[in-house]
Parts: C-alpha cells; sequence; structure tokens
C-alpha cells in the first residue's frame, strides 16, 4: 500500500494499492526521494508537490499537472511528460536525458543545470524558463516557445531548434555548435559570446 503526506501537514492525504497512479490527486505531496520508477502518473495532480531527489525514470507523467512543484535534482530520465503543465515548476538539476516534453507548458519554470540531452521539446512553452547552464545537445526544440528564456551559458551543441521563437531570449555565451536554427525567430535576442 502507498500513503502519501501533505507536503505541509504531514497528514495522509493519499493512499493507493499497486503502482498504478493514474488520475490521483497529489497536490501538495511530499515524495522527496520517493522511487517511482515506471510508475503511471497520467493525469495525476501533483501540484506544488514535493519530488526533490525522486527517481522517475521511465515514468508516465503525460497531461500531469505539476504546477509549481519541486523536482530539484530529480531523475526524469526518459520520462513521458507530454502535455505535462510544469509552469513555475523548480527543475534545478534535473536529469531528463532522452525525456519527451512534446507539448510541456514550461512557463517559468526553472530548468538551472538541468541535462536535457536528447530530450524532445518540439512545441513546448518555455516562455521566460530559466535555462541557465542547462544542457540541451541534441535536444529537440522544433517549434518550441522561447521567449523570454534565459539560455546563459546552455548548451544547444546540435539541437533542433528549427521554428522556435527565441524572441528576446537570452542567449550570452550558449554554445550553438551546429544547432539548426531554420526559421527561427530570435528578434531582440541577445547572443553575446554565443
Amino acid at each position: 500500500m502507498i500513503e502519501i503526506e501533505h507536503r505541509y501537514t504531514g497528514s495522509v492525504i493519499y493512499t493507493h494499492e499497486g503502482a498504478d497512479l493514474t488520475d490521483a490527486d497529489l497536490a501538495y505531496a511530499d515524495l522527496a526521494y520517493a522511487d517511482l520508477t515506471d510508475a503511471d502518473l497520467t493525469g495525476a495532480d501533483l501540484t506544488d508537490a514535493r519530488l526533490t531527489y525522486a527517481n522517475l525514470t521511465y515514468a508516465n507523467m503525460a497531461g500531469a499537472n505539476l504546477t509549481d512543484a519541486d523536482l530539484t535534482d530529480a531523475d526524469l530520465r526518459y520520462a513521458r511528460l507530454t502535455y505535462a503543465n510544469l509552469t513555475g515548476a523548480n527543475l534545478t538539476d534535473a536529469r531528463l536525458t532522452g525525456a519527451n516534453l512534446i507539448g510541456a507548458n514550461l512557463t517559468g519554470a526553472d530548468l538551472t543545470d538541468a541535462d536535457l540531452t536528447g530530450a524532445d521539446l518540439t512545441d513546448a512553452d518555455l516562455t521566460n524558463a530559466r535555462l541557465t547552464d542547462a544542457r540541451l545537445t541534441g535536444a529537440r526544440l522544433t517549434g518550441a516557445n522561447l521567449i523570454g528564456a534565459d539560455l546563459t551559458d546552455a548548451d544547444l551543441t546540435d539541437a533542433n531548434l528549427t521554428r522556435a521563437d527565441l524572441t528576446d531570449a537570452d542567449l550570452r555565451y550558449a554554445r550553438l555548435t551546429d544547432a539548426r536554427l531554420t526559421g527561427a525567430r530570435l528578434t531582440g535576442a541577445r547572443l553575446t559570446g554565443a
């Protein structure tokens, strides 16, 4: 049996038999250090949940609500986050290698030092997201919205930014070696040292 406690009060807010957490209400849950490898969290509400150092490798979180969730140092390698809402989420130092974030909403999310090597962010919304020192080597950002995003010192080597909107983005000292920028919008983007 799984028992999940409220992040602030410590009271049990969710109990469940088995590993299927589809559509579970886990808002404000404390899941720090939890092992949720291969867990099915499709459509789950994880608003303001604490998932620091959680293992979410290969987890399915398609359509999940992770608004303001704390995923600092979480392991999300190869996780499925298609159309997930990660608005304002903290993903500092998170490992998202090979993760599927197609259509995900990462507006205002903090991805400082995150590893997004080979991640698929096609059509993702990263408006005003912080990606300082993020590793996006080989990432797919086709059609992504990066308006006002901070990509200072980010590694975008071999990234696909075809049709991405980088209006007013900060790309100072970003590494863009072999990056594809066909049809990308760079109006007002800062590119000093890139």
